[in-house]
C-alpha cells in the first residue's frame, strides 16, 4: 500500500533527479573551496551538494567512490563522473567562461588530466588544509545541500 510519505519521497526524488549533485570531501579545504566557487558562479542554482561522508553518498555511490575520500564525483543526467572528468563536466554545466574552460580542459588527453588530478588529490590536505568536521551550509544554501 502506497503511503503519503512514499508519494512525497517519490515527488522529491523526481524533482531533484534532473539537478546535478556534486559529491565532495566535507573536511577537505580544496573541496569546500570548490563548493564555494560553484555556489558563487551557479546563478541558476543548478547544482546540489552532498558530502562523501553523508547518507546521500552512501545511498547513491559505489563504496569505491567513498573509500579514502579521494575523488570528487558528479552525478548528472549522463550518469556518474569522477575525478578530472567530474571537474570538466561541472565547468561545462556552469556555462559561459567556465563552460569554455571545461571544453579546453576536455581537450587535454585523459591520462594527463588524470595525473594532474591525482597529484592535487594526494597533497590537497597539506596544500589546502583539513577541517575538523563537514562544511555547514548557510541558511540561504541549506536547500541545496543533501545529507
Amino acid at each position: 500500500m502506497t503511503t503519503l510519505t512514499d508519494i512525497t519521497k517519490a515527488e522529491s526524488t523526481d524533482s531533484t533527479a534532473a539537478q546535478p549533485i556534486i559529491f565532495f570531501d566535507g573536511v577537505c579545504g580544496l573541496c569546500n573551496s570548490t563548493v564555494d566557487f560553484v555556489i558563487a558562479k551557479d546563478r541558476q542554482q543548478l547544482f546540489r551538494f552532498a558530502p562523501l561522508q553523508g547518507t546521500t553518498a552512501k545511498d547513491v555511490l559505489e563504496p569505491v567512490d567513498i573509500a579514502g575520500l579521494k575523488s570528487l564525483v558528479l552525478q548528472d543526467e549522463l550518469g556518474l563522473h569522477r575525478r578530472s572528468t567530474a571537474v570538466v563536466r561541472m565547468l561545462k554545466l556552469l556555462g559561459g567562461f567556465w563552460g569554455i574552460t571545461g571544453w579546453l580542459l576536455w581537450v587535454i588527453h585523459w591520462p594527463l588530466r588524470g595525473i594532474g588530478y591525482r597529484l592535487v588529490s594526494r597533497f590537497r590536505y597539506r596544500l589546502f588544509g583539513q577541517k575538523e568536521s563537514c562544511r555547514m551550509p548557510t541558511p540561504a544554501e541549506r536547500e541545496r545541500f543533501l545529507p
